[in-house]
């Protein structure tokens, strides 16, 4: 429960264009400020290692107090810091409209993209989020099959650790055979339901990670579309939606993905098409950075509309009457993790709504999971941060083993793999790892 300041919390345009935003010791001034409030108050102790490592720094202080804590530590606070938005969204009392104005993740988002324009960010990092580069092996059978062999070996994860930074013990996909786009089942989408409170045609935005690494779950909210008789196309053309941009700190890339991809979206947006977008991260991108970024953008602002998350659709696809409910297999005990970036979207928790309705017709026990996995991108893979990954983690995967599950997953897929490595490390290996969207298909027979 949110205390002193009892009005939901409103985002401020992120003024990131501006010669001040860059302005170091502009920076430093504002977050001594926030930093002063956050070590007055402390609730976020137990969000990440942000907060934590902030603590320690006051607390080693002759006085106590943040002024004592040396500016050049301010980046043990940022580099921790994998903007998950939960701060802001679910903890913190002191976000706008307070007077405080505070804006936590959006305070390390400027700081990161200062340490950026700086040069002193490192090329294993920002190889790391280029995702459309490493991706564009995905598809080429015979490279797919030797990279995602050699990527195996212990030989190479240590070389992967030593020019890359990959921690030699963390999870990595792997590259698909097909990409999603290559083989996804074409389909007519010039029918329309009309009279209900969803867009009855879908326009699928692929994810670098759908479309290079795990394209099987895209060809399951393909299933679910056609069996909900709900027609749908696959976007013309994308790029990254530039979230891992995002979280190094790399605006003016951010901001190319978007040229690339807003005017095709919302061509989409225009013609009455529901965006959807199977990872959550992706989602909140359209849903809520890039309208940040770009808030005089009227096509930005009208993606933003046009995009859902799949199950927020499918429940107001229920809701108007419209979802079929024929599910005919039982799922057993599922383990459900609800990702960070799911839960900052402000849409309920619908995956779970999705699977209570799976549960009224077959056998789902469900166990949902509503905490930080410690993923978050980049960072649960790289060298230094993996292990304190794993730490944040610790709490989910023991709260995702409970009563044995048979099924386990997260709208995050990389978040899924994460707490199934968890699992394993403490003994508890589940019986299957599915994303929801397969849990649903297999519902359904399909």
């Amino acid at each position: 429960m949110r205390e002193g300041n009892l009005e939901a919390p409103t985002r401020h345009p992120l003024d990131w264009t501006s010669a001040d935003f860059y302005d170091e010791g502009s920076l430093f001034k504002e977050m001594e400020r926030v930093f002063d409030i956050c070590h007055g108050c402390r609730r976020c102790v137990s969000l990440c290692q942000s907060f934590p490592n902030l603590f320690d720094l006051v607390d080693a202080t002759d006085d106590g107090e943040v002024h004592g804590v040396a500016k050049a530590d301010y980046w043990k606070v940022v580099d921790q810091c994998y903007l998950c938005d939960l701060c802001y969204m679910t903890k913190c009392p002191y976000t706008p409209p307070h007077a405080w104005n505070l804006d936590f993740p959006h305070l390390m988002l400027r700081a990161k993209a200062v340490k950026f324009r700086k040069g002193e960010v490192k090329g294993g990092e920002r190889f790391l989020a280029s995702t459309d580069v490493h991706g564009q092996f995905a598809g080429i059978p015979i490279v797919v099959q030797a990279v995602n062999a050699v990527n195996r070996t212990k030989f190479a994860r240590r070389q992967m650790d030593a020019m890359l930074g990959v921690h030699p013990d963390a999870w990595m996909p792997e590259l698909a055979a097909k990409r999603f786009r290559w083989s996804a089942a074409k389909a007519d989408a010039t029918v329309v339901t009309n009279g209900q409170r969803t867009p009855g045609k879908v326009a699928i935005f692929a994810t670098c990670y759908v479309n290079y690494n795990e394209p099987g779950i895209g060809h399951d909210l393909l299933k679910l579309l056609r069996h909900n008789e709900i027609p749908y196309v696959i976007v013309d053309k994308e790029k990254c939606c530039g979230m891992p941009k995002l979280e190094l700190g790399d605006l003016d890339t951010v901001a190319k993905h978007k040229e690339a991809n807003i005017p095709v979206l919302a061509r989409y947006a225009k013609e009455g098409y529901a965006i959807l977008s199977a990872v959550p991260s992706c989602t909140l991108m359209f849903k809520q950075e890039l309208p940040l970024m770009f808030p005089d953008c009227a096509d930005t602002q009208l993606v933003k509309e046009a995009m859902w998350d799949p199950f927020e659709y499918l429940v107001a696809r229920h809701k108007d009457g419209l979802l079929k409910l024929d599910f005919k297999a039982a799922l057993g005990k599922v383990s459900y993790h609800i990702p960070c970036h799911g839960r900052v979207q402000n849409i309920g928790r619908k995956t779970e709504e999705m699977l209570k309705i799976v549960g009224s017709k077959v056998e789902v026990k469900l166990n949902t999971v509503e905490r930080c996995s410690g993923h978050a991108g980049t960072y649960g893979v790289k060298t230094p941060t993996h292990p304190i990954a794993m730490k944040i983690g610790k709490p989910v995967f023991k709260a995702m083993a409970k009563d044995a599950p048979d099924v386990i997953g997260s709208d995050c897929p990389m978040a899924g793999h994460h707490i199934a490595q968890g699992l394993d490390a403490a003994g508890t290996s589940a019986k299957q790892v599915m994303h929801p969207l397969t849990m649903v298909r297999t519902a359904y027979g399909l």
